[in-house]
């Protein structure tokens, strides 16, 4: 492979990225804290938006170009 092939295969995050990342893992945390209280209603539903929403949704989200 030459260095274009290289360029276009690695996931180019930005600061938007990191963000939603930083949002994912914040209600995670709040998910498992929530399930820590015995809650079997709200949690799963958060811990499933965070890891089967969010976090895709993070790395896959390219902003449009100007």
């Amino acid at each position: 492979m030459n260095n274009k092939d290289d360029e276009k295969n690695k996931l180019q995050l930005n600061r938007t990225n990191f963000i939603l990342l930083l949002v994912a893992a914040i209600v995670l945390v709040v998910g498992y804290i929530i399930m820590s209280f015995n809650e079997i209603t709200i949690s799963p539903i958060l811990l499933v938006i965070a890891y089967a929403v969010i976090v895709p949704f993070a790395l896959l989200y390219h902003p449009k170009k100007k």
